[in-house]
């Protein structure tokens, strides 16, 4: 029995049109006209011998059999790319396009160290950069649009494999006059892990990983509504601490940047080694692109790891001269 096998093209005509619900903006999207994205449909309805989509003038919709095959379709287009990265990377180190997603609270501390030096080193490199939350880079990176993700750990997520850059210290951010600031050890942790403390905590808004990993160093899981004020940003953080809003908890590499400059506001270490988070380079575990992505996240280890060594090291120093 004679089978028809739909093409690429054409599957990739129906994926768009399912993403955009527009016959125009799918075009754009393939790069053809109109009329040649809604004849291709057309065929591939034709091969197949079934309504994949239905069309009225206000919009586009699909058959439950058409949703159906779109989510094959995605997976198939997915393999093909796949097919030619493998083929492309086979003799190349680092080059091509690379998408790589990461957090808020990384990206603008590490990248901007990192990035020149892959520029220089991998010339034929081009690297696409998205900026998001740890649940919608997860989202994107089970979609496909990224590579990888740089995040901060633990994270459970069993479809994802990923390497461990740097431990970044928790360090408790207050304005220079609070009485922290003159506590030996053993007060500071019994104020860490007290509702006198938790109370003056200000804290990222939900949907944050720091936020999570924040609370996990005062030992919580969760805040009473109403107990803890929330910025959108370290720098949003960092200002209302400087208002005497209250407390929080910076990591260290944020901080080796200028996001203390200009204000009242100092650090203290937190004792032991529990207050910290894990940065890690995370991607798909049937990636074909493991052998670049590992080389990737070597360069963004050796970064992070000199950020915050320097920066204790110096926090540390200071300290030491009585100068905070």
């Amino acid at each position: 029995m004679n089978m028809h096998i739909p093409t690429l093209k054409q599957l990739k005509y129906l994926v768009e049109l399912e993403r955009h619900g527009h016959f125009g903006r799918a075009a754009d999207a393939c790069f053809v006209t109109q009329s040649t994205l809604s004849a291709g449909i057309q065929e591939l309805e034709n091969l197949l011998g079934c309504k994949l989509v239905e069309r009225t003038k206000r919009r586009v919709l699909f058959t439950e059999l058409g949703n159906d095959i779109v989510l094959r379709a995605i997976e198939l287009l997915r393999g093909a790319e796949d097919i030619a990265t493998m083929a492309r990377h086979s003799t190349e180190t680092l080059s091509g396009d690379l998408k790589l997603g990461a957090i808020p609270t990384i990206a603008p501390y590490l990248l901007p160290q990192t990035l020149p030096r892959l520029r220089k080193e991998y010339k034929d490199l081009k690297l696409y950069l998205v900026e998001d939350e740890t649940s919608r880079l997860i989202d994107r990176l089970r979609a496909g649009t990224i590579d990888a993700a740089l995040m901060a750990f633990p994270y459970n997520e069993p479809g994802l494999e990923w390497v461990e850059l740097a431990e970044d210290p928790f360090l408790l951010a207050h304005p220079i006059d609070h009485p922290i600031a003159t506590m030996d050890v053993t007060q500071r942790n019994h104020l860490l892990q007290s509702q006198a403390l938790q109370s003056q905590l200000i804290l990222l808004e939900e949907g944050h990983c720091l936020r999570d990993h924040a609370l996990a160093v005062c030992h919580m899981t969760k805040l009473k509504p109403g107990q803890s004020l929330q910025a959108s940003s370290l720098l949003t953080l960092v200002h209302m601490v400087a208002n005497g809003l209250g407390v929080t908890l910076l990591p260290a590499l944020s901080c080796q940047s200028s996001l203390l400059s200009g204000t009242n506001v100092t650090l203290t270490p937190l004792e032991g080694n529990s207050g910290h988070r894990k940065l890690g380079l995370a991607w798909r575990k049937s990636s074909v692109r493991k052998k670049d992505l590992k080389l990737l996240a070597d360069q963004l280890a050796q970064t992070a790891q000199k950020q915050i060594n320097s920066f204790l090291s110096k926090m540390l120093s200071t300290r030491e001269d009585g100068l905070v």
